[in-house]
């Protein structure tokens, strides 16, 4: 006859170890919502904090002039062409050296480090109608690009036709947050007025709306640190091993007290 207390704490023991596991498996919604701190019974204005980017040295710049002399201006339209990353289109573009400047023709060396696009298309405006009639100039950056890493969907090297991606944007980039990632601690890697600085964010804020570093720039590093549901969850399949041998022990204590005490 099987002992009913062998068989109950078997029970027992295999009942607690799956509540276990399924507790482990499961996330706690309050953690996922972004922006929780948001009032929804009304509209929130919030403080915008965005200025232009500047052109830093290791930028290419994508320059196009037109002119009433289109022969003249074809000269500065033929510049070194550049492979986009995560793309198949190719752009041409002027790299900006160390010294922050580029080569122009005609213009020789001109700086354009601590310009935005809109500040260099304005000098140049005032300075080719010495050698171009009527001069019309568009001036982008082509080389814009950020990293997203951690515990998102796709985590990759993005390029943007924008030079006003914000840190929100890139995370869509990205595929978003996967629900194991922790939304309070995520890091902005930048260098900004020669420094690099670590920005942390809380997305379920909606402080980080208001950040001067809500809006990235060239080569910023965004991470997500995964949260402790995601080390579990790399530790359940190990969970799932060790339940199976537990099992299977339990059954041949069964089995072996069924055998020795007929």
């Amino acid at each position: 006859m099987i002992n009913k207390d062998l068989l109950g704490y078997s029970k027992l023991f295999v009942f607690l170890l799956v509540m276990v596991l399924i507790s482990s498996s499961c996330v706690s919604y309050k953690n996922i919502p972004y922006f929780q701190d948001v009032d929804k019974t009304k509209i929130t204005d919030l403080q915008l904090n965005y200025s232009p980017m500047v052109i830093q040295p290791e930028d290419q710049l994508s320059i196009n002039v037109s002119s009433l002399t289109p022969e003249t201006a074809s000269l500065f339209n033929n510049n070194v062409q550049v492979n986009l990353n995560n793309s198949n289109s190719t752009v041409f573009g002027y790299f900006v050296n160390q010294n922050g400047e580029i080569d122009l023709p005609l213009l020789k060396m001109v700086k354009v480090a601590g310009l935005t696009t809109d500040q260099l298309t304005a000098l140049l405006l005032e300075r080719l109608p010495k050698y171009l009639k009527d001069p019309a100039v568009s001036v982008r950056i082509v080389n814009f690009k950020i990293s997203v890493l951690g515990d998102v969907a796709h985590p990759n090297i993005y390029t943007s036709g924008s030079e006003r991606l914000t840190i929100t944007e890139a995370l869509s980039l990205a595929g978003d947050l996967n629900v194991t990632a922790n939304r309070k601690d995520v890091l902005l890697i930048t260098e900004r007025n020669g420094k690099k600085e670590i920005i942390p964010f809380d997305l379920t804020s909606k402080a980080m709306l208001e950040s001067p570093y809500y809006y990235l720039r060239n080569n910023d590093l965004v991470f997500v640190q995964p949260g402790k549901l995601k080390a579990s969850t790399v530790e359940h399949q190990g969970y799932r091993g060790a339940s199976l041998i537990i099992s299977a022990v339990s059954a041949l204590i069964t089995l072996g007290y069924l055998v020795f005490h007929k």
